[in-house]
């Protein structure tokens, strides 16, 4: 499981949209001077992020909690956001360089680019039924795993 803490900035029926602050972990890098993720660091700030996650407890509004997310689900969600549309416009490509002998494009090129945009737009596509079948499911979602600080 994936931790990370945050505070309680709003309590509504069924969610609880928690704040967290972004972290770098630049400063315990040697070699924090010369690399652009530092720099990328340094320009972003300290911004935070709204998160809505899901609570088996009772909060109120400044509660500081601990919320995670199984590493499965990252790993999950991660390649369906990334290796998905990526691998079908690869698809997509190849089928045009294979099928451009058939007299229907004019030339190889003309055949991958539309087949191969066609595969990523089928991939983005893909992904935006897959995050909405997922959007209620807990298996991917935050949750709320323990308070740490009880608003008074």
């Amino acid at each position: 499981m994936i931790e990370e803490n945050a505070q309680v900035i709003s309590v509504e029926a069924d969610d609880v949209w928690v704040e967290t602050q972004r972290r770098s972990t630049c400063s315990g890098c040697a070699a924090h001077n010369g690399c652009g993720t530092a720099s990328l660091a340094k320009v972003l700030g300290k911004r935070r992020t709204r998160i809505r996650v899901l609570a088996d407890m009772p909060l109120v509004v400044g509660d500081r909690v601990v919320i995670g997310i199984g590493e499965q689900a990252l790993v999950r969600g991660s390649l369906a956001v990334y290796a998905v549309p990526l691998l079908l416009l690869l698809l997509g490509a190849t089928l045009g360089r294979l099928g451009a002998g058939n007299g229907l494009w004019h030339s190889c090129e003309t055949a991958s680019l539309v087949l191969g945009l066609a595969g990523l737009a089928a991939g983005l596509l893909w992904l935006r039924r897959f995050t909405r079948h997922i959007q209620h499911d807990r298996n991917y979602q935050p949750v709320v795993l323990r308070r740490l600080t009880a608003t008074a």
